[in-house]
């Protein structure tokens, strides 16, 4: 094992840590909620967004990650994860499989599914926002609004939205980027751009590159997602393959084909590593993750 991968590891323990002690069924009026919270947050996930978090934090600085930054980790996975408990359910996608194990509707019930997402939403905000000793409560605000934008009604959720309403629609490239701008960029900008706020880089100028970067590889994120649903297998992936297929959904390689998805997935992943090779050394282990991100196999 590397030390980039150890890192990426030391992170996930570190998150999947916090959660756990989160997210406790001992003594609760109705522990069937938190069970199902866990099973949809515990379930072997990648950390790929708390990753980031932590990655962007320690570009910006040389001090150890800090309070903020492991509440801005635990956030955004909980967020994350309410996301794909409720993309799964029937009324969206409608999957029964996520991470390899029943979907949360099928290990448990719709009703179960529906509360363990609302929850999980409700935590990362409740996390975030939590006082504390040394937490400056202006920067602790700024990041609370900065994930509400990227998980709500101007990110996630209207990418999600626009994807319900345009099944069985032809796309333009122009929409179908837009599209997972926010429903899948969103929140990968957003971990980005906590991680550096945690690290006190609040300057517009010195924020903007690490924007951009961010807004490549979401997008180079959901190129890959979209090559590995025709390309992975089911138990790899966890989930089920072809999905995408089978529902007519709109994709990168539906309008670009498999090379030109390829293709675009490289340039984007080239452009996002030349905005990390202006910051030096220290971006070596963003460069890795951003590799990572376009070669994965699930």
């Amino acid at each position: 094992m590397n030390t980039f991968t150890q890192r990426l590891d030391g992170y996930r323990q570190r998150v999947e840590q916090q959660l756990d002690r989160l997210i406790c069924a001992d003594h609760s009026l109705e522990p069937r909620l938190q069970l199902t919270m866990r099973h949809g947050l515990l379930n072997g996930g990648k950390r790929l967004r708390p990753a980031l978090v932590y990655l962007s934090h320690r570009l910006c600085s040389d001090a150890p990650a800090n309070d903020l930054t492991d509440r801005a980790a635990v956030a955004i996975e909980c967020i994350h994860s309410y996301s794909l408990v409720h993309d799964d359910l029937p009324a969206m996608d409608n999957d029964d499989l996520r991470r390899g194990l029943p979907t949360c509707h099928i290990a448990f019930d719709e009703a179960s599914a529906i509360l363990a997402g609302d929850a999980l939403q409700c935590l990362a905000f409740e996390h975030l926002s939590a006082p504390g000793d040394n937490v400056p409560a202006a920067l602790q605000l700024r990041m609370l609004n900065l994930l509400a934008q990227a998980s709500g009604m101007y990110g996630m959720v209207l990418g999600q939205a626009f994807d319900l309403s345009h099944v069985d629609k032809p796309l333009t490239l122009e929409q179908l980027q837009a599209m997972h701008a926010h429903k899948t960029g969103a929140l990968i900008s957003a971990a980005v751009e906590l991680g550096a706020l945690s690290a006190g880089v609040t300057d517009a100028d010195k924020l903007e590159p690490l924007r951009h970067y961010s807004r490549l590889i979401g997008l180079a994120f959901q190129i890959q997602d979209d090559l590995l649903d025709i390309e992975g297998n089911t138990e790899t992936l966890g989930k089920p393959q072809g999905s995408d297929l089978t529902q007519n959904k709109p994709t990168y390689p539906a309008l670009l084909g498999l090379e030109g998805a390829r293709t675009r997935l490289h340039q984007l992943h080239d452009e996002a590593v030349e905005i990390l090779r202006t910051f030096g050394p220290t971006a070596d282990d963003l460069i890795a993750l951003t590799d990572y991100i376009v070669h994965r196999d699930h």
